[in-house]
């Protein structure tokens, strides 16, 4: 070991996908960002064949049982779907007869139907030909499911279906399955008061649009009072439950604000703003249907829609609480430049108003240029992000520092991370920020896109990927521990 001459530090320079100057992260920090910010759709820089091919180059470079843990974690942890399977049917070339991979297939496993997206996505892209770790992985998996879930998930009108899946992995029916097993074979198994098959019965026997909305109101009457309705489907059919079955709505609203509801249901924070944004579409003076709805409530004087958002809100507070409270200042930067656009932005401002609210700190925008915004955190975290404008505007990093005027103890950046405005990184900036103002903060770095890239040298910036509230208790780690998210997944048993 050389004690006086040692290596220099190589700091692996890049270019991002906007074109500027950016810094490499390791393959597994880019490849937890991409698993837990994915949702394998095109994005502003990159394409979702772009996304998946990325994935897959990353997976050949890092450990496959470190892959592994990190697509249990995305799925088990923070209910990432898609980006999961993908990483499932790659992971079969490298997995081959390691001695965890059949135990990763059952685990990987949260839901019936993620055998069926998994197996298509294998068959389609690897081969014909099932893996023996992935047959026996899913054969085990069987055992988590009961007759009602095998009948929910059985994949009808699918390409692949729950009986292809059995037809080709042949698990041993069990007391819990055997039945449904039984009965799906023989294409008997029905599904049951499933809120999907319930309303298109009601749909397909009605013999006129009156009796349809009678039928359909019947429905959720029936899935709210018996509490049969899943919590995802019930953020997803606010709406309709507004405008068919009003009289519900307390009832409705009463599981929507269920901590151990919200808790079990892996409901990812940015899932509350979108239903928020289409119950706001509904106003009191609509014809049509939400005339009936007036009518219904005119007596308790209530407005169905306004009801439902304040439990939104209070929803989103719930989902959210374990936000830590840090030590010293802290800034929280959003990026509202162009490239933000649709879920980044949406996430990023729930996010920032989070941040804010729990830690009563300063609050930054930026794109070309940054600039403080006051927040009243005594308003939910939904109102605060709602009041925060995206600009569209061009993205320069330097902005941030060149406009910080206090010393702050650490700084939350919540961008894509795709800086280009004089193609360089805010390195300069940062250290002569540091200087004029005698800081030395801790950078977090918040990639909402999952892109890979840092606007700083790895070795000062803490790379964060997430959406679910899981993150921040991550984040209490960090300033002891800079590999904490690695850390966490390495923890994971497969």
């Amino acid at each position: 070991m050389a004690r006086f001459n040692p290596n220099t530090t190589v700091v692996n320079k890049t270019t991002n996908l906007a074109g500027g100057e950016a810094f490499a992260v390791t393959p597994e920090i880019e490849l937890v960002s991409l698993l837990l910010t994915s949702f394998v759709q095109d994005q502003y820089y990159r394409s979702a064949n772009d996304t998946m091919a990325r994935l897959v180059a990353l997976m050949a470079k890092c450990k496959p049982e470190f892959v592994a843990k990190a697509a249990i974690y995305a799925r088990v942890t923070f209910g990432m779907r898609s980006i999961s399977h993908v990483v499932a049917a790659e992971l079969a070339q490298y997995a081959g007869r390691e001695p965890w991979a059949k135990s990763f297939y059952e685990k990987i496993v949260h839901r019936p139907d993620d055998m069926l997206e998994i197996m298509a996505y294998y068959l389609t892209n690897k081969s014909k030909k099932l893996p023996n770790a992935l047959r026996k992985g899913f054969a085990a998996a069987f055992d988590k499911f009961d007759t009602y879930a095998l009948a929910k998930y059985k994949g009808e009108g699918k390409t692949v279906k729950m009986v292809d899946v059995v037809n080709l992995i042949h698990p041993k029916p069990t007391e819990k399955n055997a039945d449904a097993l039984a009965k799906l074979m023989k294409g008997e198994l029905k599904s049951f008061d499933t809120w999907e098959k319930n309303l298109s019965d009601a749909g397909q026997i009605a013999e006129n649009e009156e009796e349809k909305a009678e039928l359909k109101a019947e429905v959720w009457r029936k899935l709210i009072q018996e509490k049969k309705i899943g919590y995802f489907a019930l953020l997803r059919n606010l709406r309709n439950i507004i405008e068919q079955a009003p009289e519900m709505i307390d009832e409705a609203t009463e599981l929507l604000v269920s901590e151990r509801l919200i808790k079990k249901s892996l409901v990812l924070p940015f899932r509350f703003t979108t239903a928020f944004e289409e119950i706001e579409k509904i106003t009191p003076t609509k014809t049509g249907l939400m005339d009936k709805v007036m009518a219904t409530l005119n007596a308790k004087g209530a407005n169905p829609a306004q009801k439902v958002m304040e439990a939104l809100a209070t929803a989103t507070e719930i989902s959210l609480q374990n936000v830590p409270k840090f030590k010293g200042e802290t800034l929280v930067v959003l990026d509202v430049s162009g490239s933000m656009a649709g879920k980044p932005a949406k996430i990023g401002a729930l996010f920032a108003a989070v941040l804010v609210k729990a830690n009563k700190c300063d609050f930054m925008q930026f794109d070309g240029t940054a600039w403080y915004k006051n927040v009243n955190t005594l308003d939910s975290a939904i109102s605060v992000a709602k009041s925060m404008v995206f600009n569209g505007g061009s993205t320069d990093f330097r902005a941030i520092f060149k406009t910080a005027n206090r010393k702050y103890d650490r700084i939350i950046i919540l961008s894509d991370m795709q800086g280009w405005v004089g193609h360089h990184s805010p390195k300069t900036a940062f250290n002569e920020y540091c200087t004029r103002t005698g800081a030395n903060p801790f950078i977090y770095s918040f990639d909402l896109q999952g892109y890979g890239t840092l606007q700083f040298p790895e070795n000062k910036v803490f790379a964060i990927a997430g959406f679910s509230d899981k993150i921040f208790n991550i984040m209490e780690l960090l300033e002891s521990d800079k590999n904490a998210l690695v850390n966490e997944i390495q923890k994971v048993v497969v």
